[in-house]
């Protein structure tokens, strides 16, 4: 049997993260899926619900991928797991659902502006545990500061993602990624470090 609110959900994630929230519109989604506009408007009546329901599924699956992330060595590990989240949109060619919009952030209804704010909160104090606890077990720099280092982390996948979606694809990305945890590892015994 057809999840006709799942398969949208699917298709307008699609089309979002490639077109942005003004570059598509309810014809757009109802093309791609086969059904009438009325159809879609039964299971969200206004674009706003739509976005505020793909943001919440897109949490969702993210919540889960963090906690499976935490099953990781040691915090450097966790960040680099974290950044291969990001691979699948490069590969794809599609941004970040919740980057996407946020490029749109004036043009947004406030809930949806309030849910993706929540969403990078809820990444960012991630990211400052993980690095806190990479401080306390000696796996991060010890001149890490985990609030700012952890608005730095997704300030650069974010940027990598939309960087390399037009130059250099994975393989940019992934060095990127290898850069960023390669800064937050701490000096290699022997090793001088100039600054």
């Amino acid at each position: 049997m057809r999840d006709t609110r799942a398969e949208l959900l699917l298709q307008a994630e699609t089309l979002v993260r490639s077109r942005g929230y003004s570059g598509f519109s309810y014809g757009d989604l109802a093309a791609v899926v086969g059904l009438r506009k009325a159809s879609i408007h039964h299971h969200f009546p206004t674009k706003a619900d739509l976005a505020l329901a793909l943001v919440a599924a897109y949490d969702s699956r993210y919540d889960a991928a963090l906690d499976a992330i935490l099953a990781q060595a040691n915090a450097v590990a966790r960040i680099e797991a974290y950044g291969r989240l990001y691979l699948g949109g490069v590969a794809d060619d599609l941004g970040c659902l919740c980057a996407v919009l946020a490029v749109e952030r004036d043009t947004l209804p406030e809930p949806l502006r309030a849910a993706i704010v929540r969403f990078f909160d809820k990444h960012i104090a991630w990211l400052e545990r993980v690095l806190a606890d990479g401080l306390a077990d000696g796996t991060v720099r010890a001149d890490v500061v985990p609030a700012a280092a952890a608005r730095l982390v997704v300030a650069t996948l974010e940027g990598a993602l939309l960087l390399e979606r037009v130059l250099a694809g994975t393989t940019g990305f992934r060095e990127t990624l290898g850069a960023l945890c390669d800064a937050l590892r701490p000096p290699r015994a022997g090793l001088v470090v100039t600054t």
